[in-house]
């Protein structure tokens, strides 16, 4: 590391374009490189959120990646070897959409790859041209480097002290082969399995979405009320009555279900009634989650319309007749048993398009009865998607995470007790989401700039794939693409034929790949030395929304492959909310680009904002305190100017007013460290900026006269002084580095970023914590008068008089208030009543 030279202090100091100068010399000088000749005891590590590389960052990722920050800064002037990456979260499907919409493509893998292929001049996503799997990877990669270089520029500006050396990518060699090697490995100890069945499905992705992606949104429907064919000898000899919101799916219905204890239709368990304008037969059953008091009490199970319909389906042991294919639109051949005319009248529809349909009908059949009934209910859907989830039936890979395995979640729940929680409250969420699953993580998705799943399948004589035989690769040679490399055994001109193989044609879900960044960011397998000196990690700090996906499913990985927890704590952050109090989300269109702000305020300025979010509290987005932040990096600049004006500053602290502000400075000191290794970072800050502005509006007011003099008294303040400021310097330096290395640079060797954490210990003992508030009151009641009197803050008092037991405290500093406010005459009353202050004016 480049060791840095003191300055001259400028004549005029400011802000302006200290990000470009330091940003610099930071990087030049190897400021934040990471020694890893350090011992594990030495060492800090991080495990950086990987930031999805899909368009553009927002304010909300400045808030949280500051708090970060301000801890690496913190633990790497306490000393610690700081291990701080960098990485880019670039495949998945925000970046398949991205890409999409910027290049008017889409990806068709039965298309050949053309080498050198330049996308349409003028791109148009309503009209997108069809490329290769391979072509639509090239320009994944091509966009999303673009990005990242964007995003680096702006953390740079803002100041993030990473390693940069240490920067990776989701979908670089080094994390395809671990994402890899960890799925054979769980495969191997059967914790990773294949399986089919009904599957959470975004239409317009098309892909399959797990629990952990689903959220539930209100969506405008109708009340169908159906009557289904009767049941002789019973009274519902003319027609059962069924209310659905989904009439499209008649011809998937298998079954129709009452509670076991509904009096109304227990003459009908057992029984088969008949659909309405299908004519299929569909028996009469019982199952405790149907709800007696919700439509006519009776409903149909259809395979499938939500995730009842699932466990209804699993635990009746009902057939399965699918309807909806993967494009969202009714297939083209009916189900068996069901009849090929009215099926017609679908096939091809969207849904929408057939409900239209099947309710004209259900009217012109008579069983509809009466008009639909307007709803709003709760529907699934993907969280990056815009239509409602279907349920169909595919192969998919899954790995076990306690959901079906009570043994494996009472061992998960306990690694979230082991973690350590900043602040303690989030643990719940955890706790809830684990106790709450209701199946394993499904891993596979069905998209192209992603992870493959390294599988492939030996085909029998007809050329169809034997599933329950799949070919692995050796870990030495991953990472692998099974749609473009043969497996072992194999050659290419095998790929599709008789006796040959097949591809796995499936990718990783993103986060089986970011699960695993504590893994790859520490060599793992890779770099043996590495990961043993900074795994298990100490830090994963993160938003509190992806607890359930990104925490969990580390936590999953490392305890699967390693047997602990992947980090000691955990740090959430919050949600940045917009003036109406709303999550600030590139989908909803409601967020503020940070590079303007940082341009306008200044990083420090924005930093200082974000530090004042407190840990996994929800922040409102406040330009208001952008300007105070940038104001108090103002005053630093001036007040350390006006501090080291004074040449000699190595002098001896005797004055009790300087001993008293340097024993608060001390208890300062004490409290920001305390709150910084609990992860308090705001309260840390606003302790020190709460003295900082004390320090300024009183204390310099009372000694400057005296510094500015001769003799002991002069030394005391300007001694007192510079320690003030170089323990202030540090205590800021975490939130505000660019000012703070500004002003270190002008009268300190080095960086104020590797300078030691500073301690009360420091500062000289013996002084009264009370005198300086006490003295301070007094000064800003002369200014009181002062100011109500409409006069100069110079104007002389005639007479001062400070009545109360607290009067004698005064004595020490009796010149400097003297001198501080212009006073002629000094009365201190230690036997009246107070405390009271009484100001005379001259004059």
């Amino acid at each position: 590391m480049t060791e840095q030279r003191p300055r001259t202090v400028p004549a005029k100091p400011a802000l302006d374009g200290l990000e470009q100068v330091w940003a610099g010399r930071w990087e030049a000088g190897g400021t934040y490189r990471f020694d890893r000749s350090a011992t594990r005891e030495r060492i800090y590590s991080i495990d950086t959120p990987p930031p999805t590389v899909s368009g553009s960052l927002h304010v909300g990722h400045v808030f949280s990646y500051t708090h970060t920050d301000v801890v690496a800064r913190f633990r790497r002037m306490r000393g610690q070897e700081v291990f701080y990456p960098m990485g880019w979260d670039d495949n998945g499907l925000p970046t398949e959409r991205r890409v999409q919409i910027h290049f008017g493509v889409r990806c068709d893998p039965a298309l050949p790859y053309v080498p050198g292929l330049a996308p349409p001049e003028r791109p148009d996503a309503k009209r997108p041209v069809a490329v290769s799997r391979r072509n639509f990877i090239e320009l994944c990669e091509r966009l999303t480097a673009e990005d990242e270089k964007a995003f680096e520029a702006l953390w740079r500006r803002l100041g993030l002290s990473v390693d940069w050396s240490l920067t990776y990518t989701t979908i670089d060699a080094n994390s395809r082969a671990a994402s890899q090697r960890a799925f054979l490995r769980n495969l191997a100890r059967g914790e990773a399995y294949a399986a089919e069945g009904p599957t959470l499905w975004d239409v317009g992705f098309r892909t399959a979405v797990a629990q952990a992606e689903l959220e539930d949104r209100e969506w405008p429907g109708a009340f169908h009320r159906l009557r289904f064919g009767g049941v002789p000898g019973t009274a519902y000899a003319d027609g059962v009555v069924v209310e659905t919101t989904r009439p499209e799916l008649l011809p998937a219905c298998v079954a129709l279900v009452a509670h076991p204890d509904d009096e109304r239709y227990r003459p009908l368990v057992g029984a088969t009634v008949t659909t309405p304008v299908f004519g299929v037969e569909v028996p009469v059953v019982a199952h405790p989650l149907a709800e007696p008091g919700k439509g006519s009490g009776i409903a149909m199970i259809c395979t499938f319309g939500d995730v009842t319909d699932v466990v209804w389906w699993r635990e009746l042991g009902l057939p399965t007749r699918p309807v909806i294919g993967f494009d969202g639109r009714v297939l083209a051949t009916p189900p068996h048993g069901v009849p090929e005319g009215p099926y017609a009248e679908l096939a091809g529809r969207t849904v929408h398009g057939a409900r239209e349909r099947v309710v004209e009908m259900l009217r012109d059949g008579g069983a509809l009865l009466g008009e639909p009934r307007p709803v709003s209910r709760p529907v699934k859907f993907y969280e990056k998607g815009d239509r409602p989830l279907e349920i169909v039936p595919t192969r998919q890979w899954f790995i076990r995470n306690g959901g079906r395995d009570a043994d494996l979640r009472a061992a998960l729940l306990a690694r979230g007790a082991e973690l350590s929680w900043h602040p303690s409250s989030m643990r719940v969420r955890y706790d809830t989401w684990v106790a709450g699953l209701a199946g394993d993580w499904l891993i596979s998705r069905q998209r192209f700039f992603g992870v493959p799943i390294p599988v492939w399948y030996p085909l029998d004589a007809a050329g169809e794939p034997r599933y329950d035989a799949p070919i692995v690769p050796q870990e030495d040679t991953l990472p692998v693409d099974p749609s473009s490399d043969a497996p072992p055994g194999y050659t290419e001109d095998q790929r599709g034929e008789p006796h040959g193989f097949a591809a796995d044609p499936d990718v990783m879900d993103t986060w089986a790949t970011s699960s695993l960044t504590p893994h790859i960011v520490s060599g793992w397998e890779r770099d043996p030395d590495l990961f043993a000196r900074v795994f298990p990690m100490d830090l994963r700090p993160q938003a509190h929304e992806i607890i359930r996906t990104w925490l969990f499913a580390s936590v999953v990985r490392s305890h699967l492959e390693n047997g602990v927890l992947p980090w000691r704590d955990a740090a959430i952050s919050g949600w940045i909310l917009d003036p109406d109090r709303k999550k600030m989300s590139k989908s909803k269109g409601n967020v503020t680009t940070p590079m303007g702000l940082l341009e306008e305020y200044g990083s420090d300025a924005v930093r200082y904002w974000a530090a004042g979010g407190r840990p996994g509290t929800d922040t409102a987005f406040d330009p208001g305190q952008i300007k105070v932040g940038r104001r108090l990096a103002i005053k630093i600049l001036n007040a350390s100017r006006f501090v080291l004006g004074f040449a000699d500053g190595d002098g001896t602290v005797t004055e009790p007013l300087d001993l008293s502000m340097l024993a608060r400075l001390a208890a300062v000191t004490e409290d920001a460290t305390a709150a910084l290794e609990a992860y308090d970072y705001t309260r840390a800050l606003e302790g020190t900026e709460r003295f900082f502005w004390e320090f300024c509006d009183d204390y310099l007011e009372l000694v400057k006269s005296r510094a500015y003099g001769s003799g002991s008294g002069a030394r005391s303040a300007q001694a007192a002084l510079r320690q003030a400021l170089d323990v202030l310097l540090r205590l800021f330096a975490p939130f505000l580095p660019f000012v703070t290395e500004e002003v270190w640079s002008w009268w300190r060797p080095g960086t104020v970023h590797r300078a030691p954490w500073p301690a009360s210990t420091e500062v000289v003992p013996g002084g009264d914590p009370g005198l300086l508030p006490v003295v301070s009151e007094v000064l800003r009641e002369i200014r009181k008068a002062k100011s109500t009197a409409q006069v100069s803050m110079r104007a002389e008092v005639a007479v001062l008089t400070v009545t109360g037991p607290e009067a004698a405290r005064i004595v020490p500093a009796r010149d400097d208030l003297r001198a501080a406010g212009v006073v002629e005459e000094f009365l201190l009353d230690t036997e009246g009543a107070g405390p009271r202050v009484e100001v005379t004016l001259a004059g």
